[in-house]
This record gives C-alpha cells, structure tokens and sequence, in this order.
C-alpha cells in the first residue's frame, strides 16, 4: 500500500517546532471517518476511546457523520473524565473494579447521565450492587458474551468473557434484575478474532490462509450465538438497548447482523501499520510521528531520539513501529526501536543531524499516550493542534 506521507516531509515542518512531535493528516483522517461511517449500514458506530485518545478528535468524529453515537471507553476514570467534558452515552468495554470511580458514575448515572458498565460475573452484579446502595446511585450494565468460535481443540478468538452460552446469559441476566439499583441495559457480542486478526501479513501465505478460512467459518457461528442471547433475553422480558458487535477490523461482516444495533470502531480512523495487513479492507494512514536525527554513529545509520513505542499484544516484529519517511529506511535487527534513542540503516538516503524522520506506530490510540499533542496537517499546512489525554494531563492506565 501506497504511504500517504508526502504532506509529512521535513519542509512542513515549522522552524522551531521541538522533536519528537505526533501529526495527523486531516485530508486522510476525514476520507477514514467518510469510508467507515458509509459501512454501517443502518446502524449507528460506537467510537472506541482505546484507539484514539484525544478529546478534540473524538469530537471531529462525532460531528463528521451522525452515524457515529456513544463512545466505547476502556477505564471508569476515563468515563467519568468525558463525561465532565460533556459527552454522552459511554459505555465501558471492560469489567472494572474501582470502586472510587464506579461510585462517581453511580451518582453521575442517578443525575441524568448514561455511563454503561461492563459485567460477566456475578462477583461484578454483586460489587456493583453494593456501590449502588452506598451512593444512592445507579448503574446501567452491559453483558459482554464470549464470541469466540472452536475447531476441535483450537481456540479462536480471545479470552474475554466466560459466558458463552445462551443459558450463562440468561442466568446473569435473572441476577441482574433482583437488583433495584441496577438495569440490563445492553449485550456486547465483540468477535475478536474477526476484528483484531490480520490476514494479509507479508511472509505468511500459509498463515493467512489459514485465517482467513477460520474467519470465513466462524461468521455464522458468531452471529447465531448473538442472535440466541439476544432473542432468550426478551423472551425473559428485557428490553435492551445497546447490541454492540465487531470493531473496524469486522465492520462489513457485523453489520450483516440484524441482532446488533450498534458497531464499534476505532483504530480504523488512525489506520497504523496492522491495519496494512488485512484482506478486506483498506484505509488510509493519518497518523505519524516525527523523530529527530541526533547523532550518525557509522555511515548510512542515523540514530533517532526515542522511538520505542512498541504495541501491544504477542511480540513479534508487526508490532514495532517502521520509519516510512525518508523511504526506505530501516530499523536495526539487535538494536529495534528504543527508549531513548532509535538507529535507522539507510542505503541511498543522506541526512543531517536535526533532520526529522516521520514513523508509523504499529497499534493506533497507544501512541498518544507518548505525546502530548497531535499536530493537524492538512493540504501541508499545519492547522491545529489537539492535545491527546497525556496532553491533558491525563492517565487512565
């Protein structure tokens, strides 16, 4: 896939700008946000806060299509954070166990506000309960069904919820409705291992096959499973407002399920480097970082200041950032990206020290925890800056 990098080369960059810097390409990051909301189908998009970490660009979303609803955070701190900032209608995508922060939504929920929290556990109905109690409070919950799918002894997908039965479902749900201070307001059916496993990975023909037909086997299976729970539960008389289902990765197929009211997105907006490497789709890189070249250790090495934001998730050389501007440059196999200082091989490219070098991360929102700003490129202008979370002064994690 082609970079689109060129609004990102050295000549933008304003005299004085201090490096490492963090940029966006708004003309990329726009056409992203046009190209997944025309995906939805008729259902609304959750944003996921995980990927993209940035007030002013959650917002830029929000208002681009009114096809994106509701935010998907990942911390109780963060939830409450959004909402004293005004937005509305979060849900937490994890279970948490923060009972300082769960008794601010207990109250922020009991005054008007809709804060979702995420359960699978009758110890989290329980403990949630108790807070409920204790701040004369409420909770809306969310029930998060495993949609992982098994080949014989092969597990295919993540290790989330235990629920994965249409009676596990049904039994967690009786709990929640003894509860006064507690309401069933939602299930999230999240199919990992359609939305978050790469296809199209260089070097691994057979790999990728191999995924690519377990995808194509586990569709249906995924969507039957969420159809049962979500068909058992009004029979039982609750009334759900929220079915959440996929991630960028599995839009097209999620969307194909009548069950699911709402789909979650988020790091299809930023498109890094894992977002190469799937069959279905492509979306075009916004993101990038820029990096200072401070010292020349041997010819054709140019060592960078820091650098080492590696993703998370199984090591392996897909989740190291890759220097994409100048092209052609390359990371050292025994020294990688570092934390303090990068080395960059390059063949035919000559450099001075205080040159930038512009890099792609290989996740989307994680790199914004290493910055405090993003800078907004557009049309190789700069034309805004959006502090990220870190820039707010903020950490969730």
């Amino acid at each position: 896939m082609k970079e689109e990098v060129m609004v990102l080369d050295s000549n933008v960059l304003p005299e004085g700008l201090s490096l490492p810097a963090l940029f966006l390409n708004v003309n990329a990051f726009d056409e992203n946000c046009e190209m997944i909301a025309s995906k939805a189908q008729g259902k609304t998009i959750r944003i996921a806060t995980k990927s993209i970490r940035s007030i002013p660009v959650l917002q830029r979303i929000l208002d681009s299509s009114s096809v994106f609803q509701g935010l998907l955070c990942y911390s109780p701190d963060e939830a409450v954070y959004l909402t004293e900032a005004g937005f509305d209608d979060i849900m937490i995508g994890y279970p948490c166990w923060n009972e300082q922060a769960l008794t601010k939504i207990a109250k922020l929920n009991a005054s008007g506000h809709q804060i979702t929290c995420m359960v699978d556990a009758e110890e989290q109905v329980e403990y949630l309960h108790r807070i409920s109690e204790k701040a004369e409070g409420f909770f809306y919950l969310c029930m998060d069904i495993d949609m992982s799918t098994t080949f014989g002894s092969l597990h295919f997908g993540v290790r989330r919820s235990p629920i994965n039965s249409v009676r596990e479902a049904v039994r967690l749900a009786r709990k929640i409705k003894t509860y006064s201070g507690l309401k069933l307001h939602g299930v999230m059916g999240y199919e990992a291992q359609i939305a978050g496993v790469t296809d199209r990975m260089p070097a691994n023909r057979i790999k990728n096959q191999v995924v690519s037909f377990l995808k194509e086997r586990s569709i249906n299976e995924i969507h039957t499973r969420r159809k049962q729970v979500v068909q058992a539960l009004a029979e039982e008389g609750f009334d759900l407002s929220i079915v959440n289902g996929g991630g960028t990765g599995s839009i097209d197929s999620t969307a194909l399920d009548d069950s699911v009211t709402e789909i979650a997105a988020g790091s299809g907006f930023y498109a890094p480097l894992l977002f190469d490497y799937y069959q279905d789709f492509q979306y075009k890189p916004a993101l990038f970082y820029a990096l200072p070249v401070v010292r020349k250790p041997a010819p054709n090495i140019y060592t960078c200041t820091s650098g080492g934001f590696i993703a998370s998730g199984p090591h392996g050389k897909d989740k190291m950032p890759q220097p994409i501007y100048p092209p052609g440059g390359k990371l050292l196999p025994f020294e990688g990206a570092g934390e303090v200082q990068t080395p960059i091989h390059y063949e035919d490219v000559s450099l001075n020290i205080g040159d930038p070098i512009i890099f792609r991360a290989a996740k989307a929102g994680e790199i914004c925890e290493r910055f405090q700003e993003i800078i907004c490129v557009e049309d190789k202008r700069i034309v805004d800056r959006y502090s990220t979370y870190r820039g707010d002064g903020q950490c969730f994690l």
